[in-house]
């Protein structure tokens, strides 16, 4: 009698170690598709350089803004309006009427700039384009984020004769850097606080935060656990970043840039408080329900002059 319990005692433990190996394995299965699919097939050819009128436009602006402007924020309130005024004469140069919102933060008024290309089916629906243009103190931030107002501009001039179904709004904005980050003051959040109280429709957000250094080097890109187990130690490709609960808006532009863009891409979506994941403006849109991504070279998991000194034009490709 013991040995035929202990056989049946045994085939019963036995089923019941099966039925959690393959819950574990559906768990996983779900984890993975929630955290780390992404559409499409990143890049894996040569990267050309080119250089031409948009390398020469992102070069100028970063020149601008990093070069003869320099440090800009509250602690610089001259040199933050140069660049407020620079990109307000940038965006009426290309024949846009930009909308200025200000309010008060350190001691001085602080302006969030935005320029609006009209939806031809769905001008309700709106797509945000932002990037910061504030800088940490003591810094020319030539990748940050310097690097994403750049392409944010040249955005501008590409979609000004464009005809999207739905309404583009591309936005510079204020204080994102410390003392304001992740605060009521934080200029995004401002903005998204506002779109939210206006019942703005807005269908996506994505945040171009420090976009402008690539690394061919083994070993020159850094995570945190555990997305150090799934993706490239190579720092040579752009980031589609999100939170999990705005996986599906990462999902679709990781894979609309795959279909066109000749360069290499990962995607994937985490939990709000995995480290890095909400390091930009996209993180105010989420506390305001909206679903927003990051657009980025991954910044201090890659980037070795993040928040110095050293932060200067040259650095950037």
């Amino acid at each position: 009698m013991a040995t035929w319990s202990s056989k049946i005692i045994s085939r019963a433990a036995l089923w019941r170690l099966l039925y959690l190996a393959g819950f574990l394995v559906v768990v996983a299965g779900l984890a993975w598709r929630l955290m780390f699919y992404a559409p499409g097939t990143s890049y894996a050819g040569e990267v050309r350089v080119v250089e031409n009128d948009l390398s020469r436009e992102l070069r100028r602006h970063v020149m601008v803004l990093a070069g003869e402007i320099g440090d800009r924020g509250t602690h610089k309130p001259d040199s933050y309006r140069k660049a407020a005024d620079y990109i307000v004469s940038e965006f009426v140069a290309l024949g846009y009427t930009p909308q200025i919102q200000t309010y008060p933060a350190g001691g001085m008024d602080c302006s969030n700039i935005e320029v609006k290309i009209t939806g031809s089916k769905s001008p309700e629906k709106i797509l945000v384009i932002g990037a910061h243009y504030d800088t940490i103190e003591d810094t020319v931030g030539a990748n940050d984020n310097t690097s994403g107002v750049a392409g944010m501009l040249a955005l501008a001039r590409m979609l000004k004769d464009s005809h999207p179904a739905s309404t583009i709004k591309l936005v510079a904005f204020a204080n994102e850097e410390p003392p304001y980050f992740q605060t009521p003051l934080m200029g995004s959040m401002v903005y998204a606080k506002a779109c939210k109280e206006r019942g703005d429709n807005i269908i996506g957000m994505m945040s171009l935060e420090t976009i402008g250094y690539y690394s061919d080097e083994a070993n020159s890109q850094r995570y945190p656990t555990p997305f150090d187990k799934v993706y490239p130690t190579t720092g040579n490709f752009l980031a589609f970043v999100a939170n999990v609960q705005s996986r599906l808006l990462m999902q679709k532009a990781i894979g609309a840039f795959r279909k066109h863009a000749q360069f290499p891409s990962e995607g994937g979506a985490a939990p709000d408080l995995t480290a890095g994941i909400g390091w930009s403006d996209h993180w105010a849109f989420w506390q305001q329900g909206y679903q927003a991504l990051m657009v980025t070279d991954t910044a201090p998991f890659r980037y070795p002059y993040y928040h110095r000194r050293s932060d200067t034009p040259d650095k950037l490709d």
